[in-house]
This record gives structure tokens, C-alpha cells and sequence, in this order.
């Protein structure tokens, strides 16, 4: 498909012709307004600035993320599917704490599935894809350890599914650092109710197992299944992506490690060839893919001419950025259209953090402002999804 015939980039250049028009105008009524008076003048550049502040709304320049709530219609029935949401069932946190790593900041709707339900009917969320936090403990859990901790959150996560199903999935838990271990579970799981993704961690350890060679194939066989992967990255000093350097005072590890790691995830499945490698494998960044959209274009001038380190990639890097799926956990509205312009809005998925941050009260309400075409509203709220996880 050429660029005259793919929807999303002729209704993007539709919205930049738009734009370029407008600033356009608003020039020319600056240039004439050297002629007015003073008091001519400055109503006219407050009635620019009222349209520029209107055309700011209309552009995605409205609300934080934090800040959506529902308007007067209210909340309306559940309908979004949210890829990124965590849980600690029960059984797993009791296993956990047998084992001196009992769960920090426990919080009632990560493990009580009656009041998270509540919950979703009341912020207009239909599904929940269920997923281990940052916690996960795969960095220090043995290889003994992380295969009985991971068969018990999935054992718990396809009874969630069977008690719900039509409000939880699953992604397929593992300990990745031991990859024969990772593959005897994942096909383990295989097939069973609920599960529908496979989760996965950005790094162990600042290692990056994910392009080693021996976990090749427990890509190939996630790639078979044609399960999508959801990345997330693990918390503690051991997976800081910086090594400290941004601990604080104060500690800004939680804002700024988890999308330096994504960005440099993506680059890699990229300049290594494994998307090359494994052409349908599908892959969901969390965080809005952290700082990757924005520098793909830098990528691909390092690559083409700066050296590059002797890489060679089978086509720019900008078709690649399409390879992948993305939350839209970005929470300013500009950052969201750029995203959106970047990739397409069947690209983009939605993505919370529930129940860690616990910011994103109204996951659907954050789209309102920048009145989509409900093609598209849908798409993202859960079309993509729903191809994604084959509902």
C-alpha cells in the first residue's frame, strides 16, 4: 500500500495541511496588525489567543492523563481492554513470603478479583490482560524457584480466566534466565484457557538474555503460538537500567529507568535482526515504548551516516517502528499525537499500570478530548487488542 492509499497517513497529512494553514493565516494577521492601534491590535491578539488555545484542544492539547474524568454522560458501559495491569494472586504472594520476599505495598485490588471487577464496570473497563508488576522476581528467584513461583501465577491466572471470562487474560509467566526452563513452562501453558500473551522482562540483571542465543528458541516457539509479548521491566538496584545514577534525591528510577530500558529493547530487536529473525513475532512496549518513537529517526542517521558499528538492517528503521505495538501510557496529549502520527492509531493499545500507579482512573476517558473517529477510538480502546490476543 502506497502512502496516497494507507488511511492513517492520509489522515495525518490532512491534519498537517490543516495546521500549516492555520499558522499560516495567524502570520499574516500578525504582519497586518503593525497597522492597527494598540487597542485594535491587542484585541485581535487576544482573539488569536483564544483560537490558538481552541485549536489547541482540538489538536490534543488538553488534559494530563491523570486528569481524565468522565463528562456529563458518565462512564458508560465497560469496553476497553487493558494490556498493561497487574495482579499478585494470593497463592503466589503467600509463596513469595515463604520464600523472604513477601510483596511490598500490597494493594486490595491486585489480588481481590470481586472488587477489581467493581472496579472495571465502574471506569468503563471490560477486560483486564493480567501481568506480573516490576516485582516480579525473576532477578533473584533460582531457576528451581522462578519454574514454582511461575507455575503458580499462571495456574492462578487460568482460574481467574475460567471463574471471568470474558473480564481476564493472561500472559504467560517464566523465569528467563534459565531458557529451558522458560520453554518447558511456556509450553506448559500452552493452549490453556485465559492464556493469551506472554509476558516477559525487558532485562535480568542488566543482561540482555533476550538475544542470546540460547533463548532463541523460546522466541521461535512464542512466535509459532502467536502469542503477542508484553515487556515490562523488573524493579530493584540489580535492574536499574542508569545503575543509579538517577536515584535521588529524589529517586526518579520509577519515571525515568523503565523507558531508557524500553528504548533501548527496541532499538536492539532492531539492529540485531531478531525482528528480521522472526518476522510474525509480535511485540507490545509498555510506557509508550519509552523515548523509542521519538528517536527511531536518530537510530536510523546512526545507522546510515555515522557507521553505524557495520550493522546492516534489511529496511529503515522507520518501517520497523511499525513492528511494534504500544501503550498509550505517554499521559500528555501532545506526546499521544505524536505517537499516534508516528505509528497509527492500529498500532496503539491500551495500557495503565493498574494497580501500581494508579493514576489512570478512566482509561477510556483520556481519548475523549481529541474526538476521534470512533474507527479509530475503537481501534485503540480495543481492536487492537483484540487481534492482538485473538479474542
Amino acid at each position: 500500500m502506497n502512502d496516497a492509499e494507507d488511511p492513517v497517513k492520509r489522515r495525518n497529512a490532512v491534519k498537517r495541511s490543516n495546521i500549516e494553514r492555520r499558522d499560516f493565516l495567524k502570520l499574516g494577521a500578525g504582519a497586518g496588525g503593525a497597522m492597527m492601534t494598540m487597542a485594535t491590535m491587542t484585541g485581535a491578539l487576544a482573539a488569536l489567543g483564544a483560537e490558538a488555545a481552541a485549536q489547541g484542544q482540538a489538536q490534543g492539547k488538553g488534559e494530563a492523563w491523570w486528569e481524565a474524568h468522565p463528562g456529563k454522560a458518565g462512564v458508560g458501559r465497560p469496553i476497553s481492554i487493558d494490556m498493561h495491569a497487574h495482579w499478585v494472586p494470593e497463592p503466589y504472594a503467600k509463596a513469595l513470603a515463604e520464600l523472604g520476599h513477601p510483596v511490598a505495598n500490597p494493594f486490595p485490588l491486585d489480588f481481590d478479583l470481586d472488587k477489581r471487577r467493581q472496579w472495571m464496570d465502574q471506569h468503563g473497563v471490560q477486560m483486564h490482560v493480567l501481568t506480573m508488576s516490576g516485582q516480579a522476581p525473576w532477578e533473584w528467584a533460582t531457576a528451581e524457584q522462578g519454574a514454582h513461583l511461575a507455575q503458580i501465577i499462571n495456574d492462578a491466572a487460568v482460574a481467574a480466566h475460567t471463574a471471568f471470562p470474558d473480564r481476564f487474560v493472561a500472559g504467560i509467566a517464566m523465569q528467563v534466565r534459565d531458557p529451558v526452563t522458560a520453554l518447558k513452562e511456556l509450553n506448559r501453558m500452552a493452549g490453556k484457557p485465559g492464556m493469551r500473551a506472554v509476558h516477559l522482562p525487558d532485562s535480568v540483571g542488566r543482561r540482555d538474555y533476550l538475544f542470546e542465543p540460547d533463548f532463541e528458541p523460546v522466541l521461535a516457539r512464542i512466535e509459532e503460538l502467536g502469542y503477542p509479548i508484553i515487556f515490562h521491566q523488573l524493579d530493584g538496584d540489580a535492574n536499574s537500567y542508569s545503575g543509579g545514577r538517577v536515584d535521588g534525591p529524589p529517586n526518579l528510577t520509577a519515571g525515568l529507568d523503565a523507558p531508557f530500558e524500553h528504548t533501548v529493547e527496541a532499538t536492539k530487536f532492531i539492529v540485531s535482526g531478531t525482528l528480521d529473525k522472526f518476522p510474525k513475532l509480535e511485540i507490545v512496549l509498555p510506557h509508550a515504548g519509552g523515548a523509542f518513537p521519538y528517536l527511531a529517526g536518530r537510530v536510523e542517521h546512526f545507522l546510515y551516516h555515522m557507521g553505524g558499528g557495520g550493522v546492516k538492517i534489511e529496511r529503515p528503521v522507520r518501517e520497523y517502528v511499525r513492528r511494534f505495538h504500544y501503550d498509550y501510557l505517554i499521559y500528555y496529549p501532545e506526546a499521544f499525537r505524536f505517537l499516534a502520527e508516528m505509528v497509527g492509531y492500529d498500532r496503539i493499545v491500551v495500557g495503565t499500570d493498574s494497580f501500581a500507579a494508579k493514576d489512570i482512573q478512566y482509561p477510556n476517558d483520556v481519548l475523549d478530548q481529541f474526538n476521534l473517529p470512533s474507527g479509530d477510538r475503537d481501534l485503540i480502546l480495543r481492536g487492537n487488542a483484540m487481534r492482538l490476543l485473538h479474542l
